[in-house]
């Protein structure tokens, strides 16, 4: 312990070492905001990707490694020096910059779908470097504890994922393609299972016998089985309109599926616009699906169910012409993208008719 008071004393300059790790997390902090808005630098030399993903992995195991030792410096006594701990967090922020400056080497050409994935690689590199800092200050001078191993690990896989990126626009598109798909799948799956499980009458018969069975003074809940909760369960009518909901879904995920084959079988790398231009369209169908599958839950309000399967339609019908008017477009002869539009139409004036009086109030 004396050992390392004496290089404090002589330089009193110094912070102590939980200090200047505080210092160094709230540094990495606010490098998050300009990253999440910076561009890509100017340089006029020809972009070399294989050169660009080889810096970046390079950088990325700087990263972990330095998360590695921060770790096992930190989590035990005595605590390094207020020296030591200087050349430590000056060692972290560097590899920080130094994976963000190669992040920004990559061009604007190279697509933003592509530079899209990257960013969120460095911002989960960035932010788990933080949170570990974070941890280590609040737990300094023990074993490792779960914590501190979980936070490691969290700044080791966050580097590890560079290595998973894809290494052009069409691979990054069609990944981007591939997890809105699975998405409105999912959508898709949840709503019919609830209107499989929103059954009114379910248990209706066991509830009559338990009735029977009880005093009739407690008619006033629930009397002879039947449902006291209404707000519950779909109406008549809701059930009806839900039909033509789960056909609008259905041909979100047809046409997001039909679009990632186009990408996969006809994109060309170097038209990375137009394949940034599909998946940005593309990108807005999974959270309108997911608006209007929460509208149909019970109690339903058709003027919001409306209202989002309108936020679809418009939205799916622009994913279909830009789709249509791209390089990937299916030849006329074999082309799906009216007869879908057809059927998003049908589906649409199906919810019209069935809210209409509702918008007559």
């Amino acid at each position: 312990m004396a050992s390392t008071a004496a290089p404090a004393a002589s330089n009193p300059t110094l912070a102590p070492p939980l200090e200047q790790l505080g210092h160094l997390a709230l540094g990495l902090r606010l490098l998050l905001p300009g990253l999440r808005v910076g561009e890509a630098q100017e340089n006029l030399e020809e972009f070399n990707r294989e050169m660009f993903w080889k810096r970046l992995n390079e950088a990325a195991v700087n990263v972990s490694r330095e998360a590695t030792t921060l770790t096992l410096i930190f989590s035990r006594l005595p605590l390094p020096s207020p020296q030591e701990t200087q050349r430590f967090c000056e060692q972290v922020h560097f590899a920080i910059e130094t994976v963000i400056a190669v992040y920004y080497l990559l061009p604007k050409d190279q697509g933003t779908t592509l530079r899209k994935l990257v960013r969120a690689a460095i911002l989960d590199i960035v932010d788990s470097m933080a949170q570990l800092v974070e941890v280590l200050c609040s737990a300094p001078a023990q074993s490792p504890e779960n914590k501190d191993l979980i936070s490691c690990n969290s700044v080791l896989t966050a580097c590890q994922e560079v290595s998973h990126i894809p290494r052009d626009n069409k691979a990054a598109a069609l990944l981007m393609l591939t997890k809105s798909v699975d998405f409105v799948k999912d959508a898709h799956e949840e709503m019919e299972q609830a209107v499989e499980e929103c059954d009114p009458y379910s248990g209706l018969l066991n509830d009559s016998e338990d009735s029977l069975g009880n005093d009739h003074n407690d008619a006033g809940e629930g009397a002879l089985g039947f449902p006291n909760n209404q707000d519950a369960y779909w109406s008549e009518d809701d059930q009806e309109l839900i039909i033509p909901c789960l056909a609008l879904v259905k041909a979100s995920k047809a046409s997001l599926k039909k679009i990632r084959i186009l990408v996969a079988e006809k994109g060309k790398k170097d038209q990375v616009a137009q394949l940034d231009d599909i998946v940005d369209v593309s990108d807005e169908i999974s959270p309108s699906v997911d608006d209007l599958a929460l509208s149909i839950y019970p109690p339903m309000c058709h003027l919001t169910v409306r209202m989002n399967s309108a936020k679809l339609v418009s939205v799916l019908k622009k994913t279909l012409e830009i789709t249509k008017a791209s390089h990937v477009a299916p030849q006329p002869e074999d082309s799906w993208i009216p007869l879908l539009i057809n059927a998003v139409d049908h589906c649409m004036n199906r919810i019209k008719e069935l809210t209409q009086s509702e918008l007559e109030l």
